[in-house]
C-alpha cells in the first residue's frame, strides 16, 4: 500500500509540474514528504493563497510558480533545519535541482519569497484551522506571548519600523525592538497546547489591551494566563455577560496591609501555584516553536515584507507535519 500511495504522489507531482522523473539525490522518506508539501501548497493555492499574492503584470505567470517556492523554503525549513534563506537556496541548488531545474538566482529566488508574506500567512492560518486534533479542550484556552528580536534595546530599531518598536520581555529581562507573538491555544491533556490564534503586535503592546481587542469576544471558555491578564472589573463583566472566566496567579493588591496579606497567603500561593502548572504547556510551545524554527531571532531581517514572511512562513513551516 505505501509503494502505490507513494507512486501515486508522484505520478501527481510530475503531471501537476510537468517534469520528467528526476533521480533525486534525497533519501526516500524525504523525497516522499517534499512531494506531499508539494501537493498540499498546489491545492491550497489553487483554492485560496492565489489571491493573496496575484499579479498584474506581464509577468503573472512566471515559469517557476510560487508553489515551487513555497515548496522549497518550507520542505528545506521543516525537514532539512535550515533557516535562512541563502542556507535554503544552496541546499535547493545542491540537491534539489533534478526536482526544480527552473530555479532562479538567490537574488531572484529572495525576491519572490519577500512577495509571499500574505500567502504563508494564510497558509499556517488556515493549516492550524484546518488539523485542530480530536483531543483538544476547546473550552480551555492558554495565553502568553514571546518576543520577535529584531535587534536589542541598547540599539535604534531601523527594521520595519511602521509595526515595530521597543519592548520589554519580562521572562528575559531585556528590552529589545521588534515584535511579540501572542497565541491562544487549546488545552491539551499531557500534550502541547493547539493553537486557535497566532497574533502579531509591536513589542510594547500590552497582552491585556491584545486580548481585549481580538478574543475578548470569545464565549463559553475558561482561560489561563499570566499576571498581566488581571483585570477583575473587565472580567467580572465577561463573566457576566459571555460566561468568560479568566485564571491567573494572585496579584498583589498595592497597599494591603501586612496582616491580610499573612492571613490570606497561603491560599493565594496554592491558587497561584495550581494556575500556573496549568498554563506552563504554552511556556513549552513556544520552547518548540523556537527549536524547530529558530522564530525568535530576526535580528538579519531587513524589511517588513521580509519580516512578514519571516514570521508566518516559520509558523507555516512549524505546523506542515500536520499533513505529513
Amino acid at each position: 500500500m505505501i509503494k502505490i500511495f507513494v507512486q501515486n504522489l508522484r505520478n501527481q507531482y510530475f503531471k501537476a509540474s510537468n517534469h520528467t522523473t528526476p533521480s533525486s539525490m534525497i533519501p526516500k522518506v524525504k523525497e516522499l514528504k517534499l512531494i506531499a508539501i508539494y501537493l498540499y501548497i498546489s491545492d491550497m493555492y489553487r483554492q485560496e493563497l492565489k489571491y493573496s499574492c496575484q499579479r498584474f503584470s506581464n509577468n503573472s505567470t512566471p515559469a517557476f510558480t510560487d508553489e515551487e517556492v513555497m515548496t522549497i523554503y518550507l520542505y528545506s525549513m521543516h525537514v532539512e533545519q535550515r533557516f535562512k534563506v541563502k542556507q535554503i537556496h544552496e541546499f535547493a541548488s545542491d540537491h534539489l535541482r533534478s526536482w526544480f531545474p527552473l530555479l532562479p538566482s538567490y537574488e531572484a529566488f529572495n525576491m519572490r519569497i519577500n512577495r509571499l508574506g500574505e500567502a504563508f500567512k494564510l497558509l499556517a492560518a488556515q493549516t492550524i484551522e484546518r488539523y485542530t486534533p480530536m483531543d483538544c479542550l476547546c473550552d480551555t484556552s492558554l495565553l502568553d506571548s514571546m518576543p520577535i528580536i529584531t535587534c536589542s534595546g541598547k540599539r535604534e530599531g531601523k527594521v520595519a519600523k511602521e509595526i515595530t518598536d521597543k519592548g520589554y520581555c519580562s521572562t528575559k529581562g531585556i528590552y529589545y525592538y521588534g515584535l511579540k507573538l501572542h497565541a491562544l491555544a487549546f488545552q491539551r491533556p499531557n500534550r502541547l497546547p493547539f493553537p486557535e490564534q497566532f497574533q502579531l503586535t509591536p513589542a510594547s503592546e500590552n497582552d491585556l489591551n491584545l486580548f481585549k481587542q481580538a478574543w475578548g469576544d470569545i464565549e463559553n471558555r475558561t482561560f489561563y494566563g499570566d499576571k498581566i491578564y488581571h483585570d477583575n472589573e473587565y472580567f467580572a463583566q465577561n463573566r457576566a455577560g459571555k460566561n468568560a472566566l479568566m485564571l491567573t496567579p494572585v496579584k498583589a493588591v498595592k497597599g494591603q496591609d501586612e496582616q491580610t496579606r499573612m492571613r490570606d497567603k497561603a491560599a493565594n500561593e496554592l491558587f497561584s501555584t495550581a494556575v500556573s502548572k496549568v498554563r506552563q504547556p504554552i511556556e513549552s510551545l513556544f520552547n518548540w516553536l523556537i527549536e524547530k524554527t529558530d522564530i525568535q531571532r530576526a535580528s538579519r531581517v531587513r524589511s517588513t515584507k521580509g519580516l512578514m514572511v519571516y514570521v508566518f512562513g516559520r509558523l507555516a513551516a512549524a505546523y506542515i507535519f500536520l499533513i505529513l
